[in-house]
């Protein structure tokens, strides 16, 4: 699972890489920890009315950690406590939590720079960085949706999906040992427009391990 991220700070990536357009104001801290706001591109709800207005992507900013549509107002305080910036694919769609977003085909991209990871193998946590080994950015597969704040109002959220990572030729090295391996989806450049277009049941065939020969993990114990 990631609970540490950075987000894309260059621009030009944004559009380079994910051919997005009307960014928003970006985000004031690039450090992205659980329930700070962070970028993630989707397809626009609007995308199929034939209004050729409408782009076919677009950049969001939302809470990191997602917050079912279905909640009721007596239960926001405790959706806003739990740890939902991770969905374990396995079981996402039977969850109060995810189960919205998954049944609405609700798919976004997050946008990243690295990912951090921690590496147990010396007896203590060593933060490390999970970068492309061909420097592009990631783009992280998720789920997005949207419910309504204390005043009334309607906010956005996301989550990254995660996969086992047991058998995994990087990621299994990473977490605490006795304790299951798990990696966020890290998506491949063609596979993006597909992936936002996807319906709830073509979701599992995008659920696949990033190479571990196409990252690089450095290690920044400080």
């Amino acid at each position: 699972m990631c609970s540490h991220y950075v987000a894309l700070k260059k621009r030009e990536q944004m559009e380079k890489y994910f051919r997005s357009r009307g960014l928003p104001v970006p985000p004031s801290e690039w450090d992205m920890w659980p329930r700070r706001l962070g970028e993630f591109v989707r397809r626009p709800p609007e995308w199929d009315s034939g209004d050729e207005a409408v782009p076919e992507r677009e950049v969001e900013v939302g809470r990191w950690g997602l917050i079912s549509g279905l909640t009721r107002p007596e239960g926001l305080a405790k959706a806003e406590k739990l740890s939902t910036f991770n969905a374990r694919s396995e079981t996402a769609h039977k969850s109060f939590t995810f189960g919205n977003a998954w049944r609405k085909g609700q798919h976004c991209i997050i946008p990243a720079e690295a990912i951090y990871e921690p590496d147990w193998r010396s007896g203590k946590a060593v933060a490390t960085r999970f970068t492309r080994a061909d420097g592009a950015p990631m783009g992280i597969a998720g789920l997005w949706d949207r419910y309504k704040d204390a005043a009334g109002n309607w906010q956005l959220s996301y989550t990254m999906l995660t996969i086992n990572a047991d058998a995994h030729p990087l990621f299994k090295d990473y977490h605490q040992a006795g304790k299951e391996k798990r990696m966020v989806v890290i998506l491949s450049d063609e596979s993006y427009k597909d992936w936002l277009e996807a319906s709830p049941e073509d979701t599992r065939d995008f659920l696949q391990p990033y190479p571990a020969d196409a990252l690089v993990a450095t290690p920044e114990p400080k």
